[in-house]
Formats: C-alpha cells, sequence, structure tokens
C-alpha cells in the first residue's frame, strides 16, 4: 500500500489508493500539443522493400500512418482513465535509415481542451509500429519495436515539457 507522499503525484488515484479518473471540469481549454517517438528494426533488406513499395498489403508508410491516426482517435477506448478528446490535429511520419534497417516514428498529435494529448501521441506510434510489423512479417519475423517515448508536450498547467538527457543515435537520427 502506498504512502499519501507517493500517492500525491499520482492523479489517478483517489486517498485510499483506488483508481479514479481525474476531473479535470475546473480546468481551463488551452491549446495541447505532444510529440511522441519510436522505432522499428529490421532487416536492411525489408527497409529498402517497403520504401521500393514491395508489398501486397499495399504502402506500408500510408496504412501505418491511417493506424496511427486512428488509434490516437481511440486512445480514450484502448487506456481506461483517458478522457474523450476532440483532436484538431493528428501528423504520423516516418524516416528510414535503411543501410542501419531502421525506420523511425514520430506522431504529433493538438488539440484544444482541458487535459493533454500525450497518452493519444504514444498510441498513434505504438500502433503504427505495430502496423508496420504486420505488413512486413510475411518477410521479416525478427522485427523489434523498441524506444516509445513522449518527446515534448505543450499546454496546460503543467506548461513544456521538452525531453532532456541522451537519446539512442536511432531515435535521435544521427
Amino acid at each position: 500500500m502506498m504512502n499519501s507522499k507517493e500517492k500525491a503525484g499520482l492523479s489517478h488515484l483517489d486517498d485510499q489508493g483506488q483508481a479514479k479518473m481525474v476531473d479535470v471540469t475546473a480546468k481551463v481549454e488551452t491549446t495541447r500539443e505532444a510529440v511522441a517517438c519510436g522505432l522499428v528494426r529490421m532487416q536492411p533488406s525489408t527497409v529498402r522493400l517497403i520504401l521500393e513499395g514491395g508489398f501486397p498489403k499495399g504502402d506500408v508508410f500510408s496504412v501505418a500512418r491511417v493506424a496511427g491516426i486512428m488509434a490516437a482517435k481511440k486512445t480514450w477506448e484502448l487506456i481506461p482513465l483517458c478522457h474523450p478528446l476532440m483532436l484538431t490535429g493528428i501528423d504520423v511520419s516516418f524516416s528510414s535509415t535503411p543501410e542501419r534497417g531502421e525506420i523511425a516514428l514520430e506522431a504529433r498529435v493538438k488539440t484544444v481542451g482541458k487535459t493533454g494529448v500525450e497518452m493519444e501521441a504514444l498510441t498513434a506510434v505504438s500502433v503504427a509500429a505495430l502496423t508496420i510489423y504486420d505488413m512486413c512479417k510475411a518477410v521479416d519475423r525478427e522485427m523489434v519495436i523498441s524506444e516509445i517515448f513522449l518527446q515534448s508536450k505543450q499546454g496546460g498547467r503543467s506548461g513544456t515539457f521538452i525531453r532532456s538527457g541522451v537519446l539512442p543515435p536511432s531515435a535521435s537520427g544521427s
């Protein structure tokens, strides 16, 4: 059982330590944005095949982008204590490093509301990465989905957050 000091930082717990949905009724609506990133590692030949459009299921990036957008919109249905949000913008993008067998993903989610969109951005990246795996598994079952993280967030009472520290070389694009 957590003590009150430990519970103080966890907004999704009530005084008895039980799960609760945070009440945002009194919060002011602000413009909010979150950026999440992730990485899919695979055989270099698989990345080249994606870039050449060689998959019978279709354009891997287009399908993964749509999957990520749909996932962001449904985050409140997937994560039990998330609020349903009216998202005003969702962008899912990809960059590849074929020689290293890597595809980096980024999701940028925006809203004007009373609560942030961090979970929506993280969900978009996660489902887009899973979609890449699903579309490519016939040729490469050794793919690894990793390094899913919140890069930044803006808006709300807590203001701006920008990830600090050194990112892995593959995630930072260097």
